[in-house]
């Protein structure tokens, strides 16, 4: 995507205690500029900078942001704050995309040309061969890229909306499902043949999806098709994990996340792993989407959910490239926004020690016919003998509702929006709460253990987590999907026998959220959020080369022998 839908370059989008203004302001002064510098790479492919310095320099230590959005010809106001602020900025082309040379290769280029850039830096006649690194998404993930290789100019970056691993942020999840409307509509965005007009609704109900990189940009993608062929967790992801790698990241990590983008987990998973191998890390989650907005369309998380991150750049980079003391420093390094009560929260670790797990049972039948639906969420399993029964039918998917997903809100709406419609589908099963006697704060990784089985040699099962209002409203907060082949591991997928009870568990995200006395707690279960995850065809076969989509009768058991549950971590 560009500018407009990703996190500005400096987290410009949340920076407050900036006023507006319509008077005519004079011209900020010129700045030395170094434009379209060709720094080469050690395969003689030459990438182009942007290359801005103090006006008043000697050697100053640099800020370097890497992109495959378009570095712009000229400084924008937020690397302008930058430079007056004593730092070189350095903003850079990615190999193949823009004015730089090359084949773009995203799966593998980042690292090694990362590295060379900071060596460049370093050996310049403006440089003291301190560089910090900033961007939010691809320009995030870039970091990471370098981070891992202990390059001894990178003294620390800032990563907004990143993630840390290829397959569970960028294409599948932690069930196995890929994330198909995120990637095919950055790829859309990005990777398409000029004059091509690609249609969102089209290319992601095409099959096989081997091929659906081609309905969405115009041509075959590399690398789509390397994911394609790799399905499953294996060596050629690990090969390429910041997760698999984090122990190597000795620098101060200070990211940037929300908890309705789609690298939220992965951002608390790779500040937990941080924290105890190096204690420098420090996290900021708020209720925002990718673009870091707080206003969505019928939710408002009010003046309070703004930071101004900025400013905390700023602290962060003159703790660690100017060596200046900041009072950064001595607060708690996890600042987490609590939605409901609409409050931050200080803590350390992750998830918080203080946290319990809540468990709440399915119970009675949990068909949505009415508004409240049928089911039940209690505090002990059902007595006896209890199922519920939904066909799946591919070629009529549950439709996404908003959530953590990616990259154009236009096109792919994102954030919490009301479920109400969904829910009086006959192949979503709702299970709600008694209105809540007090409130109950939740805040961490939301789990839900289901015992199911299925007509199918494989299939797929959904959770959501809802948060039911006093006036019927249903806000989404977190959801998450299970592919049953990978029920056992995602390295090893295994084939599903037909009518045999599975116990399985679904990662449904993380959430931190207090919902309000009156309000009440709604689980809703089915077999597709499409396309925020690709169609299970239910045939067993290969993917991403199927054409046929068989129908499964999906049955949910919830008995003292099969007690399904959904799991919160709840705060005292």
């Amino acid at each position: 995507m560009r500018a407009l839908y990703l996190i500005a370059a400096c987290g410009a989008a949340l920076a407050a205690g900036q006023s507006s203004t319509h008077a005519r302001k004079p011209a900020p002064p010129a700045l030395p500029k170094l434009l379209h510098v060709q720094i080469p790479m050690r395969d003689g492919v030459r990438l182009s900078a942007n290359i801005f310095l103090p006006s008043e320099y000697g050697r100053a230590p640099a800020i370097l942001e890497r992109t495959p959005y378009g570095k712009g010809a000229d400084i924008t106001p937020n690397y302008r704050a930058f430079v007056e602020h004593g730092y070189a900025v350095v903003a850079q082309d990615v190999r193949g995309r823009y004015e730089s040379e090359g084949v773009f290769q995203p799966l593998r280029q980042e690292g090694p040309d990362g590295d060379d850039t900071l060596n460049w830096i370093a050996r310049q006649p403006w440089s003291n061969g301190k560089i910090g690194m900033i961007g939010g998404s691809y320009r995030g993930i870039v970091q990471w890229e370098a981070a891992v290789l202990n390059n001894p100019h990178l003294k620390a970056i800032f990563p907004v909306v990143s993630g840390w691993d290829d397959y569970l942020d960028r294409f599948y999840s932690k069930g196995g499902a890929l994330k198909l409307g995120q990637r095919l509509e950055w790829m859309a965005e990005n990777l398409k043949v000029p004059e091509y007009r690609p249609d969102f609704s089209r290319y992601t109900l095409h099959l096989p999806l081997r091929t659906a990189d081609i309905a969405a940009t115009g041509r075959a993608s590399e690398m789509y098709q390397a994911a394609m062929n790799h399905p499953a967790y294996d060596g050629f992801w690990r090969s390429i994990s910041t997760r698999e790698q984090i122990q190597k990241v000795r620098i101060p990590v200070f990211s940037v996340g929300g908890w309705y983008d789609n690298f939220a987990e992965s951002d608390l998973e790779a500040y937990a792993a941080l924290r105890k191998a190096t204690g420098l890390s420090r996290i900021l989650i708020g209720p925002w989407p990718h673009n870091m907005s707080y206003k969505f369309g019928g939710v408002d998380f009010g003046p309070e959910s703004q930071v101004p991150v900025r400013g905390l750049q700023f602290q962060w980079f003159d703790q660690w490239l100017m060596g200046k003391d900041s009072r950064l420093m001595s607060l708690p390094p996890m600042r987490l926004f609590v939605m409901g009560a609409n409050k931050w929260r200080e803590e350390r670790d992750w998830p918080p020690p203080e946290a319990r797990p809540r468990t709440f049972y399915l119970k009675s039948g949990g068909r949505a016919n009415s508004l409240d639906g049928d089911g039940a969420l209690a505090d002990k399993p059902s007595a006896g003998g209890a199922q519920d029964r939904f066909t799946y039918d591919p070629r009529d998917p549950v439709p996404t509702r908003g959530g953590a997903v990616c990259c154009n809100p236009r096109v792919f709406p994102w954030g919490p929006m009301d479920q109400r419609a969904l829910e009086r589908r006959t192949d979503v099963l709702v299970y709600t709460t008694k209105p809540l006697k007090r409130d109950l704060e939740a805040l961490g990784p939301v789990q839900v253990v289901l015992w199911a089985s299925t007509s199918a040699r494989d299939t797929d099962f959904t959770a959501k987590l809802v948060d039911v209002l006093p006036d019927g409203s249903a806000r989404n907060l977190s959801d998450g999907i299970l592919r049953l082949r990978y029920r056992d591991s995602l390295e090893k997928p295994q084939p599903a026998a037909p009518g045999a009870i599975y116990r399985i568990t679904i990662d449904a995200g993380v959430t931190g959220n207090v919902f309000l006395k009156g309000h009440r707690i709604r689980l809703e279960v089915s077999s597709s959020n499409f396309p925020r995850f690709d169609r299970n065809p239910n045939t067993g076969g290969r993917i991403a080369d199927e054409t046929r989509l068989l129908r499964a009768t999906q049955t949910i058991y919830h008995d003292r022998e099969h007690p399904s549950q959904l799991i919160l971590m709840s705060m005292p």
